[in-house]
């Protein structure tokens, strides 16, 4: 495996293309790309555009009949060599995706498991797309059956580059699809590298294709593309709008993983020892650069002030460039701290950072300082916008109506975890809240098996679990006279 060559522009090294099984340099351009723990130039990218999806679709047009016919069996067998490749290589993997994120390597090696989990459990899958046989009538025979759409376009972003592309092109292969994805530009190294494996252990050419650039250049291509007949996009809410139009004009359907500003709720009934070190880890997980942070805080009244000092206690020994990674682009990093005037603006009470963090060694680094903000109203900007950063605000609440109705008064609806001992009010509450997942006296327990994805402006459709085959798949039904 050798994602990387060398080039004589200052000593970067550039990374191309993976189409129809092999690498193809960038027609014109490469894109320079930053690394975020020194703020200096770090890789130099292949720049694509339609051309270039053009010959992957091509490329997977021409390996579609045949991997849909492969015999189940050898198409389990391929993911799993897959997911034994990905783990024998977790190491360099892991430092590669380092090198682009800028994570601990502790996070990077956790990515790179997640992501050979997700090839071994569809591995495990491959007989499962079946259907059912209908009871319609004595003389006819009336069966269902599960196929796949076709060519599969795939684009994720820069967060959890390996883990967010494995989700997707997993069971899309095991549906039977073949897929065109793009990586985000900022952080393509391990996608590459997973292209690359696959075709190692004997995925025939062409099954999964992967075009580098941005996303107005390849992934407005790859959404619009008349021979995509399915799209899966990890990202924001306003490229997942702009998606959806396309999408819609051209009547494709679309899973959308998008944002979240998820409640992390805790009654005063909880164990607030757990509670305050689980709700650190929920927004500093990524330096808070995932869409199911727990970055609001809503705290019963009575235990509000106790347990808030124990929060910024724990929040106050992640210390960045340990276990806190820097903001992964410049962009991103002036925006967090553009929040931070946002909430000096609208009165909130900085706790603990509010600031920039300084990393020795990595004094340019896109490093931000735990922040908690308390006393926040719901209805501020801090309390309302997906920061992405590791910024948590922190809300108080009444009782169990008053906590459901700060939960739901959100446009999004990903995540939403409990801290109580009354398994009766967990239970209410679960039913109540406008969210995807229910966590109960735990954070963010998902496992690949768990069907993953959101209510209201955090998306439809459902990645990971049974349920992610059939979005990656559509019912034909067959009716036989006897």
């Amino acid at each position: 495996m050798n994602t990387q060559t060398k080039i004589d522009a200052g000593e970067l090294e550039k990374l191309d293309h993976w189409i129809g099984g092999k690498s193809v340099a960038a027609a014109e351009d490469y894109l320079e790309i930053t690394n975020p723990m020194t703020g200096a130039p770090g890789l130099l990218v292949a720049s694509g555009g339609k051309s270039e999806v053009d010959a992957a679709v091509q490329a997977a047009s021409a390996a579609a009949k045949g991997w849909r016919k492969m015999a189940a069996a050898e198409r389990g067998r391929l993911m799993l060599a897959l997911a034994n490749k990905i783990r024998e290589n977790s190491e360099l993997l892991a430092e590669m995706e380092r090198a682009d994120t800028g994570k601990p390597m502790a996070g990077a090696r956790a990515e790179i498991e997640g992501s050979a989990a997700y090839f071994e459990f569809y591995g495990s899958l491959v007989y499962l797309p079946t259907g059912d046989i209908l009871d319609v009538a004595p003389d006819q025979h009336v069966f269902t059956k599960r196929e796949p759409y076709g060519i599969v376009g795939v684009i994720t972003p820069w967060n959890l580059p390996m883990n967010q592309a494995a989700r997707a092109i997993a069971p899309a292969l095991v549906a039977g699809n073949v897929t065109v994805a793009k990586p985000s530009e900022i952080t393509s190294r391990t996608t590459i590298a997973l292209a690359q494996m696959a075709t190692e252990v004997g995925f025939p050419d062409g099954v999964i294709n992967i075009v580098l650039g941005t996303g107005q250049a390849v992934g407005e291509a790859i959404v619009s593309h008349d021979r995509i007949r399915k799209v899966a996009f990890t990202g924001s809410v306003g490229v997942g709008r702009a998606i959806g139009r396309i999408a819609a004009e051209r009547i494709i359907p679309l899973t959308l993983e998008l944002g979240g500003k998820s409640a992390n709720i805790v009654f005063e009934d909880a164990d607030q020892d757990i509670a305050a070190a689980e709700a650190v880890k929920g927004f500093t997980l990524n330096a808070g650069q995932v869409c199911s942070a727990g970055t609001r805080l809503l705290v019963q009244r009575s235990i509000y002030d106790a347990f808030m000092k124990k929060v910024v206690a724990e929040a106050q020994k992640v210390k960045p460039g340990e276990g806190l990674g820097p903001i992964i682009t410049p962009a991103q990093f002036k925006r967090v701290q553009e929040y931070f005037d946002v909430a000096d603006k609208d009165g909130a009470e900085c706790l603990t950072g509010g600031a920039v963090a300084t990393v020795e060694g990595h004094e340019n680094g896109f490093y931000i300082q735990p922040t908690v903000y308390g006393h926040v109203d719901n209805d501020m900007r801090i309390a309302q916008e997906e920061i992405f950063g590791p910024v948590l605000v922190a809300i108080p609440f009444d009782d169990e109506e008053d906590a459901i109705r700060i939960t739901n008064d959100s446009d999004y609806g990903l995540i939403g975890t409990l801290w109580t001992r009354d398994v009766s009010r967990a239970l209410r509450v679960a039913d109540e809240i406008e969210v995807g997942q229910v966590f109960v006296n735990v954070w963010n327990t998902m496992s690949v098996q768990t069907p993953f994805g959101g209510h209201k402006n955090s998306g439809y459709g459902r990645e990971k679990g049974i349920e992610a085959i059939e979005h990656y798949s559509h019912v034909k039904s067959v009716s036989i006279k006897i």
